[in-house]
């Protein structure tokens, strides 16, 4: 049994995830800690629950996502794992990052990249990847279909859809993504997203004003 913990970082909201199961392992998903504060609340848990971090994965590049890169590779001496199609998307941050007064990010390089239909294992448990772009050209989530649950980034939302409006976007394509790739899941898959409250499919499905389905 895989239990997800989840926190809110950074002035973007971001959520980041610590994943483990019963053998104290576990990857961290998108940190987006950047403050000393931030990233001591993350280490406090890892720490107080014994954890042995495995892996670091990035469902994309955006900055907000990865400003805590640097900081997990150093503290946990993990490997950063992205999709394929982002590391432009990745690169990039150390160019636009000042401009947000991110002075102190530092760019980290992916150990390995990821598609769709690899397997992330730690511990006993095992995460699915699906390829999902529309609001980052290369965005991937993370799901496990026994547990009914996906990291999903920045797809979708409750009530709303990830931005299209940066490089890399595309509105009708991250519609695809959610039609193609996400709705087909149970309506009690749960979505645990990149920003806000955690919500599921079939709530989405019925009620998203951008994507809904109607019945």
């Amino acid at each position: 049994m895989i239990t997800i913990r989840s926190f809110t970082f950074n002035p973007f909201m971001e959520n980041t995830y610590v994943l483990s199961d019963s053998t104290k392992e576990a990857v961290i998903i998108d940190p987006g800690c950047y403050e000393k504060h931030e990233e001591e609340e993350l280490s406090e848990y890892i720490e107080s629950q014994g954890l042995k971090v495995k892996l670091l994965l990035n469902t994309h590049g955006h900055i907000d996502h990865v400003l805590g890169n640097a900081f997990v590779k150093r503290t946990y001496g993990v490997p950063l794992w992205i999709g394929t199609n982002d590391v432009s998307t990745l690169k990039s941050v150390e160019t636009y990052a000042p401009n947000y007064g991110f002075q102190q990010y530092q760019t980290t390089q992916p150990d390995r990249l990821i598609d769709e239909g690899d397997t992330i294992s730690f511990g006993t448990s095992q995460l699915q990847i699906v390829f999902v772009p529309g609001h980052a050209a290369g965005h991937i989530a993370f799901y496990n279909i026994d547990q009914l649950f996906c990291i999903g980034g920045d797809v979708l939302f409750q009530g709303s859809i990830g931005r299209t409006d940066l490089p890399g976007g595309d509105f009708d394509t991250l519609i695809e993504s959610i039609h193609t790739k996400f709705f087909p899941w149970p309506d009690s898959m749960v979505i645990h997203t990149g920003h806000g409250p955690s919500t599921t499919i079939g709530h989405e499905k019925a009620h998203n004003p951008y994507c809904a389905i109607s019945k």
